[in-house]
């Protein structure tokens, strides 16, 4: 088929149920679908965080050749971005092929031009060659886990002072609860506790409500709590044979009840129990302390490289490790909770 009869078109994510239909279907693609690719995270991300949201689709006559998800990240403070996607670690090209991704990508260099953006950040697994991705990241990697076919069989996985571990967090009297928007307020006050503690402006509390509402019964909180009161929480995703853990926190008054060792061991036995064959704990830095932690259950890197378009500016510049940065945090750090609650959703709905 000529090149004359392809279509890549741009549509408003909101608009896009028809695809939602189409992609059940189209399983060829040479580049792996990745979270960014499943429309419920189109309809999370997009209302959760109140930002507008595009559709790159290449089209061979009815059959979807490639898409690309992007959503404009726009605040006062740090300018606009397009980018696939926010808040979750993967995103950019699904392509049949590299003519395909080549397409999309070049819409996408336009898309950003006349949205006139800092950049355009795409979220991939796999490279992709193009001429005006200029910069690039790979000092981070996921960290996955191959789950077996039950619990007993991880547990047996696991070196003895691991199991020495969790044995000895039993101990502290944890009680855990598994749910949906009823124990949404315990498991934001932890997050929100946490995330001041690392100096992060925290997401609103709706954005966990879209997650849950858009994945109908696939995303679900859990708590861990002791003593009356959460100790540690964390949301839970599970699609496509995968569950994913995009948030997790552990108060730090309570590390010494090993809570956080504790609710990740259930975490795990959950995704089995829900017939997952992976576990995805997320992106650390390669010899990190989160690293080490996420490798310890068994968990094994997988590359997770993201490219840029940069029109002006630095991507550096939006690093946590950036100097200007490192004194928000330390200032961020002092914020009473309540008042990182207030004023942090409206600033990190605009950080990429």
């Amino acid at each position: 088929m000529s090149v004359t009869e392809l279509i890549v078109e741009v549509e408003d994510l909101k608009d896009c149920d028809r695809l939602r239909l189409d992609l059940s279907s189209d399983d060829d693609a040479s580049w792996p679908r990745l979270a960014a690719h499943n429309p419920a995270w189109w309809d999370a991300i997009r209302l959760g965080l109140g930002h507008s949201g595009y559709l790159i689709t290449d089209r061979d006559g009815d059959r979807i050749a490639g898409m690309l998800p992007l959503v404009l990240v726009k605040g006062p403070i740090f300018g606009s971005f397009l980018v696939s996607l926010p808040y979750i670690n993967t995103g950019g090209v699904w392509a049949s092929d590299t003519d395909a991704a080549t397409r999309l990508i070049d819409r996408a260099c336009q898309l950003a031009d006349d949205l006139d953006v800092k950049y355009l950040e795409l979220r991939h697994e796999l490279p992709v060659e193009h001429p005006r991705l200029n910069f690039q990241r790979t000092e981070k990697v996921h960290m996955r886990l191959p789950l077996p076919a039950t619990d007993d069989l991880l547990d047996k996985s696991f070196k003895s002072k691991l199991r020495s571990q969790v044995r000895k967090a039993d101990q502290s009297n944890h009680r855990i609860a598994w749910g949906g928007r009823e124990l949404l307020d315990h498991f934001y006050n932890v997050f929100a506790v946490n995330m001041r503690d690392l100096g992060t402006p925290v997401f609103s509390k709706g954005l966990f409500a879209k997650i849950l509402d858009a994945f109908a019964g696939d995303a679900e909180l859990c708590v861990v709590s002791g003593d009356r009161q959460p100790r540690a929480a964390a949301l839970l995703v599970h699609a496509d044979g995968v569950t994913e853990v995009p948030s997790a926190s552990c108060l730090r008054s309570q590390n010494h009840t090993g809570a956080n060792m504790w609710m990740y061991r259930h975490l795990l036995r959950r995704a089995i129990e829900r017939g997952s064959h992976t576990f995805d704990f997320g992106r650390s830095s390669l010899d990190s302390g989160t690293h080490r932690f996420k490798a310890q259950w068994g968990a094994v890197p997988t590359p997770a490289i993201w490219q840029y378009y940069v029109r002006n500016g630095d991507v550096d510049a939006m690093r946590p490790n950036s100097q200007a940065n490192q004194r928000r945090i330390k200032i961020w750090q002092k914020l009473p909770v309540w008042l990182t609650k207030s004023i942090g959703p409206s600033i990190v709905r605009g950080i990429p």
